[in-house]
């Protein structure tokens, strides 16, 4: 008997494209003002073990705010370390 889970996360992917997510500056952008450690931990392309150690260090590369027992990230922290805070998607 297999049990119907929700997912805690909303991942953006296609499913005819084996589930892998793929973050645009666009679907960054759509998170709203923060998002979960495991959407941050795939945005930086970190594996979840590697995302809650560097988290509970204080080494994540964006600020993390612990609220009970989760771990909330910033968006626009995000979007300053991959230098797309000014809504221009192409570096200089």
């Amino acid at each position: 008997m297999s049990k119907n889970r929700r997912s805690r996360t909303s991942r953006r992917a296609d499913p005819g494209l084996g589930g892998e997510v793929t973050w645009t500056p666009e679907a960054i952008r759509a998170l709203g003002a923060s998002t979960n450690l495991h959407t941050a931990a795939q945005i930086f392309g970190l594996a979840m073990s590697t995302a809650y150690l560097l988290a509970k260090r204080g080494q994540f590369p964006v600020p993390v705010i612990r609220v009970g027992t989760q771990y909330r990230v910033p968006v626009q922290p995000i979007l300053a370390a991959l230098c797309l805070e000014s809504g221009h998607d192409q570096p200089p």
